[in-house]
């Protein structure tokens, strides 16, 4: 590091502690790149490494979180996207680059086009009525990412004018917008009520979802058509440890991507700091131990906010969790086309449970998550005719999660379940308390 010669001793000092250091080591693991970052604690600061890791869409396959008085230092086991180590230098660079320089404000980049922010009561059909009425008014759709939970749905849908190409930025068009959707999605049951607003920034477009749906108490919510248990519903529990004065939660589910930015991204809007964690993947399935204290010091102080938390961390674990058959479009992006491709799904008996919307130049990719109305699992002869009217070459199946293809799992991950829980409470949480120095051994 090279200094301006005006800077004494002390001023050195000062920025080499408060600059994080990384290493990126490829030779120390046999089957993932190690990420090390040190860097002094703020708050929010490991939800900032966590972001930079999963935006590249890498998987975090292990990661010791260890944070004292003032200082953070965290080890991610990493891969890409095919499950190997990391080769790519320019990817590489821009871990150090990023994470070496983290910067709370960091945003995400759509300049020149307008934020829709939407929450309401999900039913079928409904996203084919919010982008009939976004052609109608002449708003072109350039990015969008949609979920729904427990009967609910947030969106946030990035627009521009059809014939200039500009943001949307005539007042009166904006109040006609957010009145014409709003109506959309307060439907005709909608006890609570739909919100609609034009954001003026957006930090994270998947944070922002999460701190959409958690205002929405999506969490309190429970699935308007119960079907079958499904059991690989994620495992929370919280306890706390009054000597230490923590609270220590647990969280077994299946693994997944962005699945440690999902429960981080929650615990940090909520104002818990996680001091120390946890976590492991086997298989399909991660084990994750947080010993947490809330901003002010104190540990979870209720059982009403030990329920809350639990929730919480359940929600956001199974809002970004694939439902149904995930479908791929990508064609020449034209004016109506969401419109268009929705409209057909409604027709033919699908629901959209997930949708991520991208344009580049003139072409159009989009994947949708979809099931039957009731929400379950769709079979071939459903989709095949969808695929025929859209265009058999224009809309491919990505994942063959149809009907019928789960029942081999179910028993092995029922029977398997208590087993990996007694080793998961048991292995981590004394092999976090040895690493903290508590126990002499954790074997």
């Amino acid at each position: 590091m090279e200094w301006a010669g005006s800077l004494d001793e002390y001023e050195k000092l000062v920025i080499r502690m408060n600059t994080p250091r990384v290493v990126i080591d490829n030779a120390v693991c046999a089957t993932s790149t190690v990420v090390k970052v040190d860097s002094a604690r703020k708050h929010g600061i490991l939800l900032e490494a966590v972001q930079v890791l999963t935006d590249l869409n890498l998987s975090i396959k292990k990661a010791y979180i260890s944070s004292d008085g003032r200082w953070f230092m965290d080890v991610f086991h990493v891969t890409d996207k095919n499950g190997d180590k990391l080769t790519d230098k320019n990817v590489i660079r821009y871990i150090e680059q990023s994470l070496g320089g983290f910067n709370s404000s960091r945003t995400d980049v759509f300049t020149g086009l307008t934020a829709l922010e939407l929450t309401g009561t999900d039913r079928p059909g409904l996203l084919s009525e919010v982008f009939a009425v976004l052609a109608e008014l002449q708003c072109n759709v350039v990015e969008a990412k949609v979920w729904t939970h427990n009967g609910r749905i947030a969106s946030l849908i990035f627009v521009k004018e059809v014939d200039s190409g500009s943001p949307i930025e005539d007042a009166q068009k904006i109040s006609k917008i957010e009145g014409r959707l709003r109506n959309v999605l307060k439907g005709d049951n909608d006890i609570r009520g739909a919100r609609t607003t034009v954001a003026m920034a957006i930090t994270h477009t998947e944070r922002r979802l999460h701190q959409m749906m958690f205002a929405d108490r999506d969490y309190e919510r429970k699935p308007l058509k119960e079907s079958v248990v499904d059991s690989s519903l994620p495992c929370v529990t919280v306890q706390n440890w009054l000597e230490r004065g923590y609270s220590i939660i647990n969280v077994q589910c299946k693994d997944r991507r962005k699945l440690l930015f999902d429960i981080v991204c929650t615990l940090t809007d909520m104002q818990y700091v996680v001091f120390h964690a946890t976590i492991k993947t086997r298989q399909d399935m991660a084990y994750l131990e947080f010993y947490i204290r809330h901003t002010d010091g104190t540990p979870i102080s209720s059982e009403a906010e030990r329920q809350r938390v639990t929730q919480c961390l359940e929600a956001a674990i199974e809002r970004r969790a694939s439902k149904g058959v995930k479908l791929e479009l990508y064609t020449t992006d034209r004016q109506g086309l969401l419109s268009e491709v929705t409209r057909t799904f409604r027709e033919n008996g699908l629901n959209v449970t997930r949708a991520e919307i991208s344009t580049t130049g003139d072409k159009a990719l989009n994947l949708f998550y979809v099931t039957d109305a009731a929400g379950n699992l769709v079979d071939s002869k459903t989709i095949e005719p969808v695929r025929e009217k859209i265009g058999i070459n224009n809309l491919v199946v990505k994942e063959e999660q149809l009907l019928g293809s789960q029942k081999g799992d179910e028993s092995e991950q029922q029977s398997g379940i208590g087993g990996a829980m007694l080793f998961f409470l048991g292995g981590l949480v004394r092999k976090n308390l040895y690493n903290l120095g508590w126990i002499k051994s954790y074997s």
